[in-house]
């Protein structure tokens, strides 16, 4: 993960929940929780059992010991190497000359499940450090992109490729940004660890009964320090003494860089409420994004997409109708990087910028999306500007969003954000009264009885009591009207009470 800009990385922790924070010029970019049910499994490594072969989807289902099994598709079985012989994409195996049912399988989390949907796995198993990422199937060398410069990545190269040999391995290895400008000794002593940990992970694995896990990623906290604490962090504030032991502990061994940089919370209002950091989460939890222009993002997210809408709202600074929507765009391609950060949204990533027709405008504004998005370390994907004035991107997505996270559909209007009116549900109650009249006409005498929420109670006794009182006399029988303080909007029940 990539942090330029960071000023500070806070930790949050007591008994039931940790949270970190990663800040930029006193704004929450990122927030990671950890909570009962663990954080993440991404890179979580695990002895798994096929259950199943599907060759309709060219995958496999593995069991892995968690609540659902996990996917395996046959291009994460593949080796790198026999796509990059080949000089460009190959056919994909036949799923069934990979996996059998029943098979016993090394395999890796590379996506958590979201929902309905298990873990992604793959066999292309990896193992990251601070400054190296060891690819044990692999002979690959490979430095990571956003390491520009020819001359740092040849160097990088030569160094691992020195220190392969010394140690007589030919797996591969991946240079981290981070590692950009380390000397050769961190380099090997990071390596050194990841060896280590490979041999630790082959020896629980001989040992292990399927289906088992034979390597967990570490907690949040030192994940989290490992991956966001870039040279622009200034401070790490923890609020909790053992976590910051524990931090310390592991900064001495790994990242004695960042030794200086440990604080103790004690202030006396919560580390997070301090800096504004609940107030944020609880903004980003929200539809609707405020701009400092009088713009606004309207982002919704759904199953197969997320949707972003751009809206000028009060701004009219532009001297035409031309520069005010070039004038918002732009705050919104700066926005919406950051956002996506934040509320953690992947997958396909839909933009409607207000409508420009000026194709220069059109470049700049993706340039500048394009720019915002250099801070994010998830993958991203940009597409130019479609024939409706779409903005099509990607960002590749592990865990569930924020709100997947510390939210869940309404139990009133399950999930549709959406109810019924009171006047709809009235009339709902007339044709469910009438329904059940027409079977009942010649029975014994007996009344009915409608219990609905307030609103429908109150719309049947006022401006709907004409028409209740002509279907009863249609029925020819009494309807009583009963509130049920329980019901949600759009419940109802019709009751017969018959009578001898």
């Amino acid at each position: 993960m990539v942090a330029t800009m960071t000023d500070e990385l806070l930790i949050n922790v007591n008994e039931f929940e940790t949270r970190a924070a990663l800040m930029c010029g006193g704004a929450l970019q990122e927030l990671h929780i950890a909570r009962s049910h663990g954080y993440s499994l991404t890179g979580n490594i695990y002895l798994g059992r096929v259950q199943r072969v599907v060759p309709g989807m060219q995958a496999a289902f593995v069991d892995i010991g968690l609540e659902r099994p996990g996917f395996l598709h046959a291009r994460d079985m593949r080796r790198r190497e026999a796509a990059a012989g080949n000089g460009g994409e190959e056919a994909l195996p036949d799923i069934r000359d990979l996996a059998a049912a029943g098979q016993s399988l090394l395999v890796q989390i590379v996506k958590d499940p979201i929902s309905s949907k298990g873990a992604r796995l793959s066999t292309q198993l990896t193992l990251a450090s601070r400054y190296v990422v060891l690819m044990p199937f692999s002979g690959h060398i490979g430095i990571s992109q956003r390491i520009e410069a020819e001359e740092e990545r040849a160097r990088l190269t030569g160094v691992i490729e020195e220190i392969r040999s010394r140690r007589g391995v030919d797996m591969g290895f991946i240079a981290r940004t981070a590692g950009e400008a380390v000397d050769p000794a961190t380099l090997e002593a990071d390596i050194d660890r990841l060896l280590a940990t490979w041999d630790s992970v082959l020896e629980t694995r001989a040992q292990s009964a399927c289906p088992a896990p034979v390597h967990l990623e570490m907690p949040l906290q030192a994940r989290i320090v490992r991956d966001l604490s870039e040279p622009g962090v200034e401070r790490i504030v923890i609020d909790d003494e053992r976590t910051r032991q524990r931090v310390e502990g592991f900064v001495d061994r790994h990242l004695p860089e960042l030794a200086g940089r440990i604080e103790a919370y004690t202030g006396e209002a919560p580390l997070f409420e301090h800096f504004g950091v609940d107030d944020e989460v609880a903004r980003a939890l929200q539809p609707k994004v405020e701009m400092k222009c009088g713009g606004y993002l309207v982002i919704e997210q759904t199953e197969a997409m997320t949707t972003v809408d751009v809206n000028t709202g009060s701004y009219l600074g532009g001297y035409s109708l031309e520069e005010t929507a070039y004038r918002t765009n732009l705050e919104a391609a700066r926005a919406i990087p950051r956002q996506l950060r934040l509320r953690n949204l992947g997958g396909i990533i839909v933009i409607d910028f207000i409508d420009m027709h000026d194709e220069e405008h059109q470049r700049h504004i993706l340039r500048v999306l394009e720019k915002a998005c250099e801070k994010d370390s998830a993958r991203v994907c940009i597409e130019g500007f479609s024939s409706l004035g779409l903005v099509q991107m990607s960002r590749k997505r592990t865990r569930g969003s924020l709100a997947q996270q510390v939210c869940e559909p309404c139990g009133v209007c399950r999930g549709t954000g959406i109810t019924k009116t009171d006047e709809s549900t009235c009339i709902e109650v007339f044709r469910a009264i009438l329904k059940e009249a027409d079977p009942h006409c010649a029975e014994t005498r007996g009344d009915y009885v409608v219990r609905a929420p307030q609103g429908v109670v109150d719309r049947l006794i006022d401006e709907d009591a004409d028409h209740l009182a002509s279907l009863s006399r249609q029925i020819g029988r009494e309807i009583r009207i009963q509130m049920e303080p329980s019901y949600g909007p759009g419940e109802f029940d019709v009751v017969l009470n018959r009578s001898r």
